[in-house]
Formats: structure tokens, sequence, C-alpha cells
């Protein structure tokens, strides 16, 4: 494609942050510490997790860059990074989270297939870009539109990544188009993440976001918010209208939620539909699976973050392996109370919750959360267990040992 090109081989990868603990080195895929997420509400670009299926695409040409627009419309269009500047600029601030976080904890229930993830295979983000509602309009797609006249249902991003599982071919997900022209959904085309804040004519601080960088899609991606980091596709190709959901790898053969009587010899893809929103997740960041501390007082951090754009009710922190319960303090931006599903607070973003307790003798700590729609996380990884090691959302244990130096 003019403008930007996928490699063949991995001698032109960026460089990354030291600290990440890399999980496959090609393609590299690699997430933070779990103590870097409670730190920050927005987690800094170089500790966001690196979720890649092939070597980064390298751009030689920004002017020349373009996406094409094509599918089950009436004329095929360029998309030029010019032509997406020009559509209004929102900033959403949003969580991505991979379908495969805590995916080792669940294979140490029984064994599954993919990638290895601790808990950091998570971060939250301000995200600048067009929304995808504004350009399927200025194509003759109306607001709000389930079907066009031609038939097409449903949104496909492809990359210009190439990875092994397509055979070669690009990555590629979909969306419902009546989604993607839902101004509310807050669908972008980003082509800006995170930057710094510095005051405007009126001496109030406003956010500067700078360009994304190679690992999270730059020159442009899409961002689909509360919906599995899979359908957020990275360095975009093409656009395509499409009468059914996109046939890729990664949506008819991957991401998709299984019981636990399914296994690699009675499997069938085709019972499932591919997974879209992710379910209620909280976790522990402030402490690893089994600490050594000394008695006395311990401030518990975390996370806790549910899809759809549904808010965080609750989250409970047990110290005696579930027994009984405290209610841990819920916040995201700095000076204004958190209230799940209100309009002051980023519906799409994580909350960080935070309960400092007494810790006398060595014991189980516990976290749990509840959504705004009343989902709460299973008990068990057990009873959620499925081949691909998905949407592990089970209450987060962690093991102190009290009495002993920290590890």
């Amino acid at each position: 494609m003019p403008g930007i090109k996928g490699p063949s081989d991995y001698s032109q990868e960026p460089p990354r942050h030291p600290s990440l603990q890399i999980n496959s080195k090609v393609p590299f895929n690699a997430e933070p510490p779990r103590s870097a997420l409670a730190s920050s509400y927005v987690t800094p670009v170089d500790l966001f997790y690196k979720r890649n299926h092939g070597p980064i695409p390298v751009v030689d040409d920004i002017e020349r860059y373009c996406v094409d627009i094509c599918g089950l419309i009436g004329t095929p269009k360029k998309l030029y990074m010019r032509d997406v500047r020009m559509l209004p600029k929102y900033n959403v601030t949003a969580t991505l989270q991979c379908a495969g976080n805590r995916r080792t904890a669940m294979s140490k229930t029984r064994k599954v297939r993919g990638v290895g993830w601790d808990v950091s295979a998570i971060g939250n983000a301000v995200w600048g870009g067009a929304k995808l509602a504004d350009l399927l309009e200025l194509i003759g797609i109306p607001k709000l539109t389930c079907s066009t006249q031609s038939g097409g249902k449903h949104v496909e991003f492809v990359s210009i990544d190439k990875c092994k599982e397509e055979n070669g071919g690009p990555y590629k997900a979909s969306i419902p188009l009546s989604q993607a022209t839902n101004p509310e959904a807050d669908v972008l085309l980003a082509y800006e993440m995170n930057g710094e804040f510095v005051s405007n004519m009126r001496k109030c601080l406003v956010i500067m976001l700078k360009p994304l960088n190679r690992d999270h899609g730059y020159p442009l991606r899409v961002i689909v918010p509360g919906v599995i980091g899979a359908r957020s596709v990275k360095w975009l190709d093409s656009i395509n209208i499409i009468a059914e959901e996109c046939q890729g790898f990664f949506m008819q053969k991957d991401y998709k939620m299984f019981p636990p009587s399914v296994d690699w010899d009675n499997i069938n893809w085709s019972t499932r539909r591919p997974q879209m929103d992710f379910p209620v997740q909280s976790v522990i960041c402030s402490l690893e699976d089994v600490q050594s501390i000394k008695p006395g007082k311990v401030t518990i951090s975390g996370y806790a973050v549910s899809g759809g754009g549904r808010g965080i009710e609750r989250v409970d922190v047990s110290i005696d392996g579930g027994k009984t319960w405290l209610e841990a303090s819920r916040s995201q931006k700095t000076g204004v109370p958190y209230i799940a599903d209100h309009v002051s607070s980023d519906k799409w973003a994580w909350v960080l919750f935070e309960v400092t307790v007494d810790i006398p003798y060595s014991t189980e700590i516990v976290a749990k959360a509840v959504d705004s729609a009343a989902n709460v996380q299973p008990e068990n990884v057990q009873d959620i267990w499925n081949l691909r090691g998905i949407l592990n959302t089970s209450w987060h244990r962690v093991q102190v040992r009290v009495g002993h130096s920290n590890m």
C-alpha cells in the first residue's frame, strides 16, 4: 500500500520499555508490571500492553498513506490523513483489554492455548480522532443506520498487519453497522494517544495529545470502546461495508466463549458468535500473587472495569478468603467524585480502587467487582474455563505471608 508497508521480518521493530514483561518475542507481546497500572488512571504509552500478530508496519510516506472505503456503498473512496483530520475531532478516554488477560492463571487450572498473560494485558488511554459515524455519514450512510440500501449490515476493518493465522493475509475484524453509525458508541478512527496537559489562553488546563506510536497503530487505527481489544484494529488499510460479519480467523475461529465441556476434539466454531463486550473485571495490582509483608496496615489497590459502557457500582475486597467483605473506594479523574454511569464519569474507562486494611496474619486477599447492571465476577475460574483461555474474570486472589521480608 502506498505510504506504509508490512515488513516480512522483525528487523525494524520499535524500541520498548525495559520493564515490560515479554510474553512472546516474535511477534512481540508484552505487558507492564501490575504495580504500574494502579499508579496512574491514564496508562503511560510506554507501559501500555503490546499485542501484535506480526512485524510492526513501517510508514515511509505519510502524505501517500490512505484508507480505502469500499464494499456495499455507492462509490468507493480513498481517505487520506488530511481528510480524517478535517472531520470533527473527539477525545475519548477508553480502556482496552485483551480477551486473553489473566490467561496464565486460567491455564493453571487446565491447559489452554494462546499467549500467556498475567493481569496487565489492559490499559486506559485518552484517544484522539474522528468518529466513525461522521466518516460513514460523509460517504452517504446516515447516523443510526442498521442496514444500507445495498444490504450492508457490518463494518469490516482490514489492517496492513499480516499474520500467520490468516495464512499471510491481513488481520481483520468487524462490528455491526448499527454500532458504527451510533455517535454515542464513540467508535473512533484514532490518530492520537495520550499526551500532556498545557495551559490555554484562558489559563485552563487542556490535554494535548500526541500521535500514536508504531506499536499502537500509527498512523491510524480503530478504537471500539467497551469491546475486547481484538476488534480495535491497528494500522488501517481499508474499511469495508459488508452484508455479513467479517469471516476472518479472529472473528470466526478465535475469541469465542465456549463452556468447559468443549475441547479441541469436539469444538464447533460456528455454534458461537464472536465475543464483543468484555465482562466485569477487577484485579489487585498492589500485591503479587504471592507476597511477603510485615504485619500492620496494608493498602490494597487495583483496577475494575466492565464492557459496553457499564460503570463500576462497587468493588469488594476480602482479607479472609471471601468470608467477609469491605467496600473499596473508587476513582477516575482527580478531584471528580466517581459515580457509576454519571455524565461526569468516563463510561468507557476503568476505575481505580483502594482500601487500607490491617493484616495481622497470613491470609488470602480477594477482590471482586459489581457493574451498574449488577453483573458480578464469578467466584471460581473452573466455572468459566474455556479452551482458548479468554475472559478470565473470576475473583482475583493473592496470598500474603506475614512476618517475612518483602519479596
